[in-house]
């Protein structure tokens, strides 16, 4: 694709190259883009692909995150591990159900909680890890479900940024208690907005499908009686449609991320004094290459804006890593220093990832790869 200074490359693009348009048509001939046939198709069809029971569509992924905390009933104080570096939405939902998050240090190489920092974090109040899987890589599932049922504590997983990850030869999402995921325009599969729940437990299944929809009863005779206020978190049936048709071409969706990444790691092989990005593969995982994020290293003056800065005049869109919880201004200093955390701390600000969306084309990668590089070399 021929660029223009009127044109940018966008760090993600959809693609929509499946049923989309019949989907839709459909639902418009139908009059029906409210919740309806597509919304049950499209979570059994989901919930088979990751490997779960139960699935309840919603509205975006936060509101997932939302839903799947309020599920497990915690008291006021009850306590949640998750990882320091990851994007808020996390953190809102633990404190939205009166819980405390406890924040753990990532590892330098895959850029997910250090498991290894877990269990020193574990106290009478803890009852739940929320796994959330980072850019590339899966944590390492096997492991944390032996620390969660050493110490009985229920597992989320969080999967926005890895659907259609393996771990051990099962689907990420498949390990939790509760698993939710993101549809937002930039992951593997899209509904603009939107989201899914997946569980094996019925109890927290009934939970969440009555919950998202105002609390209406089951009964549809009792339907404006309610004993719960619940909340508004239905997807359309549109939506829905749109889900379908991307998971029906999810592997090769897939697939195209991995070529573009795969693309640019080979194109930087030869500048791994200057920076950091994780391999193809790493202890039997392989990367899923949701974003292709690099870390200028320390010994160089490149930071994520002035890097961004020179791609942008280029017209290359970039985005910064997530800013650690630790240093978010809304909890002003509540969860320690940067002392406390030095792996995000240092990630931030020097880290940045490329385009690498589903509708990214080989020659616009071949753009930002040659503009990336003059950067580099005229280090």
């Amino acid at each position: 694709m021929k660029q223009n200074k009127f044109q940018m490359i966008p760090v993600s693009r959809p693609l929509f190259i499946g049923n989309e348009k019949k989907y839709l048509n459909n639902c418009i001939e139908d009059s029906w883009v409210g919740p309806g046939k597509f919304n049950e198709k499209f979570e059994i069809s989901f919930a088979k692909y990751i490997g779960k029971k139960y699935a309840i569509s919603v509205s975006n992924g936060s509101n997932a995150l939302d839903l799947a905390i309020a599920s497990l009933r915690l008291k006021k104080g009850d306590e949640i591990i998750v990882t320091n570096f990851t994007i808020i939405s996390c953190i809102s939902a633990i404190i939205r159900a009166g819980a405390k998050p406890v924040l753990v240090d990532i590892d330098n190489i895959t850029w997910n909680f250090d498991i290894n920092q877990i269990e020193q974090k574990i106290t009478p109040k803890t009852k739940a890890i929320m796994a959330v899987h980072i850019y590339n890589f899966p944590i390492d599932m096997i492991q944390l479900e032996k620390l969660s049922k050493k110490y009985n504590l229920k597992v989320i997983e969080d999967c926005a940024e890895q659907i259609g990850q393996n771990y051990n030869n099962k689907k990420i999402g498949s390990y939790g208690d509760i698993s939710c995921f993101s549809f937002y325009s930039n992951k593997n599969i899209t509904t603009g907005e939107g989201g899914m729940i997946l569980t094996d437990d019925i109890s927290l299944y009934k939970y969440c499908k009555k919950e998202k929809n105002l609390g209406f009863s089951f009964d549809s005779n009792k339907r404006f009686i309610h004993d719960t206020l619940g909340y508004n978190y239905r997807m359309t049936n549109m939506q829905a449609a749109v889900g379908l048709a991307q998971l029906e071409k999810i592997e090769v969706l897939i697939q195209k991320r991995k070529k573009i990444g795969r693309y640019y790691s080979e194109g930087l092989k030869n500048y791994n004094e200057l920076l950091y990005y994780p391999p193809d593969s790493y202890n039997n995982m392989k990367n899923i290459y949701w974003v292709f994020a690099i870390r200028f290293s320390n010994e160089i003056n490149l930071t994520f804006k002035n890097v961004s800065d020179k791609l942008f005049r280029k017209g290359i869109e970039t985005r910064p890593f997530f800013l650690p919880i630790h240093k978010q201004p809304i909890f002003n200093g509540a969860f320690g220093s940067d002392i406390d955390y030095p792996n995000s701390n240092d990630l931030y600000s020097k880290g940045i990832y490329l385009p690498c969306g589903n509708g990214i084309t080989l020659d616009e990668a071949r753009t930002v790869l040659k503009e990336l590089k003059v950067i580099l070399n005229g280090i």
